[in-house]
């Protein structure tokens, strides 16, 4: 086979773990190879994918786009623009609680994985190797998912500001999240009641209780439990309205499906056990009875 000239870049085929297999080109640019998916490879007899011709006329069009594009503004790692992508959420005013969680993912998986590694140098080799560390780890695909996400979004910041040429992220195959399951696992009555009873008899005793009862009757996160205020409790309608939650040290938002929740009880219903499986899908639930303030003695430490 003649040689390719330089310049036009090189094309081949690599198969997932579905058996499709997929072109891809690489082609350096101003001193950097760049690979790229191009589609999927035309099976025998198949009028599906590309066949070799039409991933060279793509793999043209890729090397033009690519000469095209304005130089890297700045030679950055992932670390650095981790850091720079988590102050421009701060200045976007996400929440503390989501601002401490991505740092954590970019300190703790990102920055030792990709130590030192620039962003244009990253690709897809990279993200497979990351994904095959985690996975020998032991570490849930739904995690990994989310630290992949978390990279795609800092990608594409840069690619907003001129950092790098492109995110490998978007051609990467992510690891299959397990199924959810179906069943929601709540304490029945007897189980409930045993719980109480164990609670401790210290100063915190009496509060202990309360908010274990109140996670079972109303399933409320609990963030949104320690945030309960009195004025949150309407005792004539029997309705808890979840207004904030507490997070991290912090008061914030609830989430979206809080912000929509009413928990309530009817006076005199006696359905403890299922309620709590109804709140988790509804975010409302019914319990055993009407309490009294003195019953749900508040948290006080926190400003209730």
């Amino acid at each position: 086979m003649a040689r390719r000239s330089y310049g036009t870049g090189s094309l081949h085929t690599r198969t997932d773990k579905n058996g499709r297999e997929s072109w891809y080109g690489a082609v350096r640019v101003n001193g950097r190879l760049v690979k790229r998916r191009i589609g999927l490879k035309r099976p025998a007899g198949a009028k599906e994918g590309l066949t070799k011709a039409q991933a060279e006329t793509r793999l043209r069009t890729l090397i033009g786009e690519l000469q095209a594009m304005p130089p890297v503004a700045e030679r950055l790692t992932v670390g650095e623009v981790g850091e720079r992508y988590l102050g421009h959420l701060t200045a976007l005013g996400r929440k503390r609680s989501t601002l401490m969680a991505y740092e954590s993912v970019v300190r703790v998986h990102l920055v030792p994985f990709f130590d030192g590694l620039v962003l244009e140098k990253v690709g897809q080799s990279h993200l497979e190797a990351f994904i095959a560390e985690k996975q020998a780890q032991g570490t849930a695909p739904k995690s990994i998912r989310n630290y992949l996400g978390l990279l795609h979004s800092i990608f594409a910041f840069a690619e907003r500001r001129g950092w790098t040429r492109g995110n490998p992220c978007k051609f990467v195959e992510l690891p299959e999240a397990a199924q959810a399951d179906a069943d929601i696992r709540f304490l029945d009555q007897a189980e409930l009641e045993a719980l109480v009873r164990a609670t401790p008899d210290d100063g915190l005793g009496p509060t202990d209780r309360v908010l274990y009862l109140t996670a079972a009757m109303t399933g409320l996160r609990q963030g949104e439990l320690l945030a309960l205020r009195w004025r949150d409790i309407d005792w004539r309608a029997g309705r808890i309205r979840v207004r904030q939650s507490y997070v991290r040290g912090e008061f914030g938002a609830p989430s979206q499906s809080a912000r929509r929740a009413r928990c309530h009880w009817p006076t005199g219903s006696r359905e403890s056990s299922s309620g709590s499986s109804n709140a988790r899908r509804g975010r409302q639930t019914t319990i055993s009875s009407s309490p009294t303030p003195r019953q749900v003695g508040l948290w006080s430490g926190l400003g209730c």
